[in-house]
Parts: structure tokens; sequence; C-alpha cells
């Protein structure tokens, strides 16, 4: 975290995955249907048609914002939609993605972005580390959908009750070290403890979820690959806070008002 380094670009090889899968759909065919069957499902591949309920994709980044945040109204209601969770989408989207929102969350099984946003195939890349830590090759992660597929919008989300984030507060006050690679974690996660540490709070770890969150965003709104994006509007990274007890999303920082 802090001043991550930026990792060295690297190919992404997405053409050949794109072709094989075509490849497999046109190519497929039912042994007991005949020729006409493999004709009919050639046709459907080559033209997949969107789901009957499919809107269209978010422009810009406040109303990919506000997409996922109508999807959340709906879950804490319980009147989800399921949107683009079929063959019809998942055909749709299998020559090439561009989804309109890139998600960083933790890995915390509780929490899982498709379903708290109520969103379908195809909508989000979702990126999900222990605390939502970000270090350079998560990074390269984040970066992929702006650079690549033009996503406008990147959320941070930083959930209630956080075991990674607990567990690096007491590892920090106490001056322990976690066993193997956690500490690596936890290192990321001094800046946050840093911050909270000079002033008292009724929950601390519940304000550390909160700290690291918005300096996680704020990391990226000035990442060198990213910051030119955001500068010219193309761009928004918003924190968020995710309640574990009312599913609700709350937004930090950096909501995108125009």
């Amino acid at each position: 975290m802090g001043n991550a380094v930026r990792p060295q670009r690297r190919a992404i090889l997405t053409g050949g995955l794109a072709a094989a899968t075509a490849a497999v759909l046109t190519g497929c065919s039912s042994k007991a249907g005949g020729s006409d069957t493999a004709k009919a499902a050639s046709i459907g591949a080559a033209s997949p048609t969107p789901s009957a309920n499919a809107a269209r994709r978010p422009d810009s980044a406040r109303t990919a914002y506000a997409r996922l945040m109508e999807g959340n109204r709906r879950w804490v209601s319980g009147k989800l939609q399921h949107p683009d969770q079929d063959p019809a989408r998942r055909a749709a989207v299998a020559p090439e993605q561009k989804p309109y929102g890139v998600i960083v969350s933790c890995i915390d099984s509780r929490v899982p972005p498709e379903l708290v946003f109520d969103t379908g195939i195809g909508d989000l890349f979702v990126i999900r580390t222990g605390g939502q830590v970000v270090e350079p090759v998560v990074v390269g992660s984040v970066e992929y959908g702006p650079l690549t597929a033009g996503s406008p919008l990147i959320v941070v989300l930083g959930h209630q009750n956080c075991g990674a984030i607990k567990a690096a507060y007491k590892a920090l006050k106490g001056g322990e070290n976690l066993p193997g690679n956690l500490q690596s974690i936890v290192e990321a996660l001094r800046p946050a403890y840093k911050e909270v540490a000079k002033v008292k709070h009724a929950d601390p770890v519940d304000a550390m979820i909160r700290a690291h969150a918005n300096r996680t965003a704020a990391d990226l709104r000035s990442n060198a690959a990213l910051a030119p994006l955001v500068k010219k509007g193309e761009l928004t990274v918003v924190s968020t806070y995710y309640s574990l007890d009312t599913g609700r999303v709350e937004t930090l920082t950096g909501a995108p008002s125009a």
C-alpha cells in the first residue's frame, strides 16, 4: 500500500482465448439434433442475443455508480433481479467483455460483490484480497479495467468486522508478527493503523477499516497510470463501506457527481 510501485506492463493474451471460445461455441453440436441443430447452434453463437432484461452499459462513472447502488438497494430489500445471469448473456459476452466497473474488495465470504450489487455476467471486474490490500501485482489487475475496457468506475469496498484488518490491528498494537505471508498484509495496513492510532476511537478496528478503504482509493487516484484518467474525468475512484448487518453499502469518499 502507500506509494506502491507501478508494475511493469504485461502482454494480455485475450485474443486467443476469445477465438478459442468462439470455436467451441460454433463447433460443438448435438449429435442427436443433426445438421439443422448444428447450424442453429452456430448461428446462435455467432450472433448472441442479449438477455431480455439486459440494461444498456453505463457510459459514465455517475451512471455506473447509480447502477451499483440501485442493485445494492435490491440486495438490502431482498428484491433481487439477478440480471444478465442466463445462457443468453453468457454467450453474448463470450467474444468480448466490457465491464462498467472494477470492485476492489476483501476475500471475506460474506461480501460477494456480484450479489451485494445484484449484477450479472460481464458487468464487473472483481479483485479480492485479504483486507482489500493493494500491492503492485494487484494494482495491475485494478488498472486492467480502465486501461483495456474503458471501465469508468473503481469501487474500493471495505466491510464491517473485517477479520484481516482486525488481526492486523491486534498484531500492530501488540508488536507481534503474523505467520507466513500474512505479515505482508499487516505491513500494507500499517499506514491505516498509524492514522487511527493518532485519535481515540470507540471502535478502533472499524475506524481502521474505513481509513484503509479511503487510503486505498486515494492511492489509486494518484496511481501513475490511472491519475491521467481521473484528471480527465474518465475515471472515478470511490471508497465505500459494507454493513454485514444490513447489507447496505455506504459511500465514504469520491462519489461521482457528474
